[in-house]
């Protein structure tokens, strides 16, 4: 799924990320806790978490995850925009709480990663 159709799907705000007709993925990794992130690593998976400080987009560098979707309306500091935007990590920002968003990108055809 293309994260353009992410953003419209979850009714995202776009963070970072002008290239979003680029990417796509096809799996999730939901958790608020970076160290389950990275024990179910798969790469160019979608990272759906709450936790908006700068450790969230490092830890999408190091699983090679292309984007992240900030839940329940969160959104990171200023320093953590400035890192994704040079790292060229897609940040997107929901309203939607974790259960549905997950719920929603499973309908669509978004799988967990294994």
């Amino acid at each position: 799924m293309r994260l353009e159709a992410i953003r419209d799907l979850l009714q995202c705000e776009v963070l970072v990320g002008a290239h979003l007709a680029d990417l796509e993925v096809d799996t999730a990794v939901a958790s608020d806790a970076m160290s389950a992130v990275l024990a179910s690593p798969h790469p160019l998976a979608l990272m759906v978490t709450g936790l908006t400080n700068i450790q969230s987009v490092r830890t999408a560098l190091i699983a090679y995850m292309p984007a992240i979707v900030y839940v329940r309306g969160s959104r990171p500091a200023e320093a953590t925009i400035r890192l994704a935007r040079e790292k060229n990590i897609v940040l997107l920002s929901t309203s939607m709480g974790m259960f549905d968003s997950c719920g929603l990108l499973y309908s669509h055809g978004i799988k967990g990663a294994t």
